[in-house]
Parts: C-alpha cells; sequence; structure tokens
C-alpha cells in the first residue's frame, strides 16, 4: 500500500485529502485486522508489529503512519477490554481487516485530558444516547465505527468515563467545520458531531475504570505508535537526501567532504539513532512490565513521546539547512522536506508536550531512586 499512497501522496497533501486508496489496499490485504487474534480471524499481531508497521509506513507519509498506528491502537482496545456480547459481535469483523475504527477522544474545554470527558452519555432503556462534539477525528468521515469517551450517564465527576464502541450505521456523524492544517493534511481530522442510539452493552468493560484501559493500552499504543510514524517520516526524508546527495547530478551540486555537510548528516543520524534505541527499549519494557503505572515506567513512555517530536523534528531541520533553499525548502524538492517538517510540527502538539512535561515532573518526584527499567 506504500506504492498506492506514493502515487496520491502530494495530491492528499495539497487538498488535504485522506488516503482512502492506501486504505483500501489495507482493507484488502486484511491489515486492519493486524492486532486481531487468529482465534477471531485477524493476524495475531501486536504491539511489536505496530510499531514495525508504523516506521514503514512513516517512511511514505507520516499520516498514513498516524492513521493505521491509531486504528490499531482502538482495536487493541477492543481486544483487551470488550465483554460479551461485544466480544463476540465485534471481533470477527475486526478480523476480517476491513473495519477501519476511529477515535473520539478529543473535546472542547478539556484541554487534553486524556482521563476525562465533558459530554454524558444519556439512558434511554436498554439502550444509550450519543451526543458528541468532537474538534479533532483523524479519519472520521472515512471510520467504519468509532471509539467514543464519554462520562458514564450516570456520573457523578468528569473522571468517571466510559468507553463506547458505535458502528457507523447506529449514529449520525456530521462534519461541522473544515480541515485546512500545515501539516499531517491527509489525516482529515475534520471535527463531527455525533449523534445516535447504542445498545448498552456497547460500552467496553463496564466494571473497569477507563484509566485501566488508557495505562495499559491506549497509551502505550499512542506514544509508541506515534513516535514510530514521526521516526519513520524523519528516516524517509533523511534517505532521499542521502540518495538525492550520492545521485549523479548531487555529485554536482554537492561537496561530499564539506565538514559542515557531514556534520549536519551526522547530527541528523545521531538524533534519529537516539530516537529508534528509546523506542526499542520502551516497546521492550511494555512487553515484559506488568505494572504500566509504576513511575519509572510511565517516564519512559513519556518520555519517548517527548523525544521522538522533538529530535524527529529537529533531524529534518538540520537537512534543511544541509541541502538549503532548492532542495530543502521547495515544495518540488524529490527529498520532501518541506512536507515532512510541516508533518512534523504537529508533533509537539498531539497530546503537548508541556502537558507531559508536567507530568513527569510529578513522576520525577516519586522515583526518589532515580529506577530505569
Amino acid at each position: 500500500m506504500t506504492g498506492v499512497a506514493e502515487q496520491h501522496l502530494a495530491a492528499a497533501d495539497r487538498d488535504a485529502t485522506f488516503p482512502g486508496d492506501a486504505l483500501d489496499a489495507m482493507r484488502a490485504e486484511g491489515l486492519l485486522g493486524l492486532v486481531v487474534p487468529r482465534a477471531h480471524g485477524g493476524m495475531g499481531g501486536g504491539l511489536r508489529d505496530v510499531v514495525d508497521a508504523g516506521l514503514a509506513l512513516g517512511r511514505c507519509d507520516m499520516s498514513l503512519g498516524l492513521i493505521f498506528t491509531m486504528h490499531c491502537q482502538q482495536v487493541a482496545a477492543v481486544v483487551e477490554f470488550a465483554a460479551e456480547p461485544l466480544r463476540s459481535r465485534l471481533l470477527p469483523v475486526l478480523g476480517e481487516g476491513r473495519h477501519y475504527l476511529a477515535s473520539v477522544s478529543t473535546e472542547s474545554g478539556k484541554g487534553g485530558h486524556v482521563y476525562s470527558a465533558h459530554a454524558a452519555l444519556r439512558e434511554e432503556g436498554a439502550d444509550l444516547v450519543v451526543d458528541r462534539f468532537a474538534p479533532v477525528v483523524t479519519g472520521g468521515e472515512q471510520a467504519d465505527g468509532f471509539l467514543i469517551t464519554m462520562k458514564n450517564a450516570q456520573a457523578t465527576h468528569d473522571r468517571d468515563v466510559a468507553l463506547v464502541y458505535a458502528a457507523r450505521e447506529q449514529l449520525l456523524a456530521e462534519r461541522t467545520g473544515n480541515w485546512q492544517p500545515m501539516g499531517m493534511r491527509a489525516t482529515r481530522s475534520a471535527p463531527l458531531k455525533l449523534t445516535g442510539t447504542v445498545p448498552a452493552y456497547q460500552v467496553l468493560a463496564p466494571d473497569v475504570p477507563f484509566r485501566t484501559i488508557a495505562d495499559r493500552v491506549l497509551v502505550p499504543y499512542a506514544h509508541l505508535g506515534w513516535s514510530a510514524a514521526w521516526l519513520g517520516a524523519a528516516a524517509g526524508a533523511l534517505s532521499r537526501v542521502l540518495h538525492l546527495i550520492r545521485s549523479p547530478q548531487g555529485r554536482k551540486r554537492f561537496d561530499v567532504g564539506s565538514e559542515l555537510l557531514l556534520t549536519r548528516l551526522s547530527r541528523t543520524r545521531q538524533r534519529l539513532d537516539a530516537v529508534h534505541a528509546q523506542l526499542r527499549h520502551t516497546l521492550r519494557m511494555v512487553e515484559s512490565t506488568p505494572d504500566l503505572t509504576a513511575p519509572s515506567a510511565q517516564l519512559l513512555l513519556n518520555g519517548l513521546k517527548l523525544s521522538a517530536s522533538e529530535q524527529c523534528r529537529a533531524a529534518v531541520d538540520d537537512l534543511i539547512d544541509a541541502v538549503g533553499l532548492q532542495h530543502g525548502y521547495l515544495k518540488d524538492s524529490p527529498t520532501r522536506l518541506e512536507q515532512t517538517l510541516r508533518d512534523l510540527r504537529s508533533a509537539t502538539l498531539n497530546y503537548h508536550n508541556d502537558r507531559l512535561h508536567l507530568a513527569d515532573g510529578r513522576l520525577a518526584l516519586l522515583d526518589r531512586e532515580v529506577c530505569f527499567v
């Protein structure tokens, strides 16, 4: 599907259109069922496979890498926490690899708080009424289903959150605004108003605190999946620059003996190797640590997101300086550095780094022995 994405990359970025052809290619290969167990018809993959896919897709198109890893995050939550009868009805559908799930977690006035919600579900007999506005929904116009965070119907505070599944045919999904961002334009994360009614059994794990779902699945998949897509985007940019410099045309234009050029290439590679090492170490920690709420584990997960979002963009910025105006700044350069820099500018805002630093400062105070995992 990367070949399909490459064909439509320029148009998707120019027009802020969703990579529908690439999504269709994923459906045809069953890739959307990557993390569904084989017993339910899926591919039986796990978080490591999602990270590898995010890296590969991000090299071609960061938006596509984000779309796919966020879908896998939602599916993983269903796999681990869906109760009967939702589990036996939905997992075979997801296992076919054709059902694209979108996340509905953003909310106006919430300030990015992961563990809270303002809009509440309303009980109507055995059903639940969904009435939800979300200012950012990645791929929401193309989604076959949604996982939506809302307050429980009987909630007395904003942290009593439910994660509810809704199929597209159960809701009226209305786009309420445009999507014209600086970067990651192909994610088509337009605002949506979702209204409809779903059976009460479509709440995932109603007896499990939402924070547990977030800590065990949503946050690890988000930070590792996002970081993989960001690293893939920066690695793809470096690869394209190196191919340009080593090409016959590039040999005439660039002095490969230039100390300044070599230093900038070295700095770029150093940044990416450091992020890659942190990504793999964090992945091993998540796979082997039973309690991801421990301060040292949370610090490592948050630190990966902070480092990847900052260092991948800095690496591409170094490359722009290295190759100059024509190949670093202009839209029509084969290096695509201009687009990659715009895409990566979103990384620090995708759950804002300032908020993570505040959380990590508090966590650091709880880890007086400075334990590494």
